[in-house]
Formats: C-alpha cells, sequence, structure tokens
C-alpha cells in the first residue's frame, strides 16, 4: 500500500512539472533559432563586404512535417520549419536583379549570375511572426535595454502605420503585394519570397523595395510541430540595423 502511495505521489508530482520541462525545451528551441539565424545573417553580411558583392538570405517557412520541398507564396501556410539560404552575385553588381520587376511582376533573381554560399539551414520547431512592439509609453523602471520590452521600437514605429510591417520579416504578413520581395530566387527546389540583402558596405535592405530602413526585426514563436504555442513567454526578437548590418537578438 505504502508502495503504490509513493508511485501515485511520483505519478502526480511528474503531471505537474512536464509543463516546466517543456516550457524549458521550448525556450531553448527558440534561442538556439535566434542564435543560428544571427550566424547565417553575419555570414552573409561578412561574405558581402570581404568580397565586394551583394548578398541575399531567403527565409521560408513550411509545415514541420513536410518531406519534400515546397513552393507557397507568402503568407507561408505551412508552419514549424524555417529554412534559409544564402546566394550571392557573381559580378558583384545587383545586375542579377531585373529592372522591370515590379510588385506586381516579381522576377527571379537571374540564376547564372549568382551563387548559393553553404548549403540550406533547416530550423525544427519555430515560426517567424511578429512579437509585437516595445511598451508604450516606456515603463518605469526603464527596462533591460538586451530584453524584449527595451529593444528599439524602429520597426514598429520608424514610419507610417500603413508601412511599418514593412520593416519586418513574418511568415503570416498578409499585405500584398507588399509582402513579397521584388526578386525572389531558387535554391535547393524551394523559393524564397521573403529576403534581406547585404551590400558591399555591410548595409541591409528587406523585401518589397530594397529601401534602406533604420532598424529590421525578425519575431520568433515556438511550434510543436505544425502548431504554434502562441500562449508563450519564450518569444524573441531578431534586430538587425540598417546602416551597419549590425545583428542582436532580444529576449524575455
Amino acid at each position: 500500500m505504502e508502495l503504490m502511495v509513493v508511485i501515485g505521489i511520483m505519478i502526480i508530482v511528474a503531471a505537474l512539472i512536464a509543463p516546466a520541462f517543456t516550457s524549458i525545451k521550448g525556450a531553448g528551441d527558440v534561442t538556439n533559432a535566434a542564435y543560428t539565424i544571427k550566424g547565417v545573417l553575419e555570414q552573409a553580411r561578412t561574405y558581402a563586404m570581404a568580397n565586394n558583392t551583394y548578398t541575399y538570405v531567403g527565409l521560408y517557412e513550411e509545415a514541420a512535417t513536410a518531406t519534400l520541398p515546397t513552393n507557397a507564396t507568402p503568407p507561408y501556410p505551412g508552419k514549424g520549419r524555417i529554412v534559409l539560404a544564402t546566394v550571392a552575385s557573381i559580378d558583384g553588381t545587383t545586375s542579377c536583379e531585373d529592372p522591370a520587376a515590379t510588385t506586381t511582376n516579381r522576377i527571379p533573381l537571374t540564376p547564372s549570375k549568382i551563387t548559393q554560399i553553404g548549403k540550406l539551414v533547416r530550423i525544427e520547431n519555430i515560426h517567424i511572426a511578429d512579437v509585437g512592439r516595445p511598451p508604450s509609453p516606456t515603463p518605469s523602471p526603464w527596462p533591460d535595454l538586451s530584453s524584449l520590452a527595451g529593444r528599439p521600437s524602429y520597426p514598429y514605429t520608424n514610419g507610417s502605420p500603413s508601412v511599418d510591417y514593412q520593416n519586418r520579416v513574418s511568415s503570416d504578413d498578409t499585405h500584398s503585394p507588399y509582402n513579397q520581395t521584388l526578386y525572389p530566387f531558387s535554391a535547393q527546389g524551394y523559393t524564397f519570397y521573403k529576403t534581406l540583402r547585404f551590400d558591399p558596405r555591410g548595409e541591409v535592405n528587406i523585401n518589397s523595395t530594397y529601401t534602406l530602413r533604420n532598424q529590421l526585426e525578425i519575431g520568433l514563436w515556438p511550434a510543436r510541430g505544425d502548431i504554434v504555442d502562441t500562449g508563450t513567454l519564450n518569444v524573441v526578437a531578431i534586430q538587425v540595423s540598417g546602416v551597419g548590418g549590425n545583428v542582436k537578438i532580444y529576449r524575455r
């Protein structure tokens, strides 16, 4: 009888602490994903500056259950697996971009004028979406500047509300036709419609028009398979400064 009571208590305790372990795993997944994406962006910037060329980082999201490359246009219907690819202009110019491309007539980067840098990077159990602007007015005491609440608000306030979304990368973005790049590119079976471009000076531009932004943001949410954990506190924002191309991670 005593043994059964002990076993029963152990089962109850295990049931109570299981959510805590799930939360810890989710936090670890998001943090690891953030540093992986940060590494890809920094590699692209370094390559652009070292080789006096332009590099393009594509971000694509598909269902975690996908077994073959998918090629949906934004807003991406699949969730849970992030795929990244980096390509570079071979001749060091933007000649790989067709000047006839518009927001309603997207023309892919010319395949013969770009080269892929490294392999595809796949990140599981992650969803890319807005995590919300920092609190306004700023609370007192002032939050840690390295925290999610203390990060710069430029991606949400640097422009009118009607165009602020263009400062951010989100798989859920429905602002067609501006939720896609003018110049998608293909790599290893995937077509990337959301891109960041680094120039030879290390500056970074985003998505549809490639106009220089003050600060760009990529928000990350944990996912379990195809299901996004929207009720979690384990979210991360990656911000990239437009002029310097510096990448910084913010989390709660």
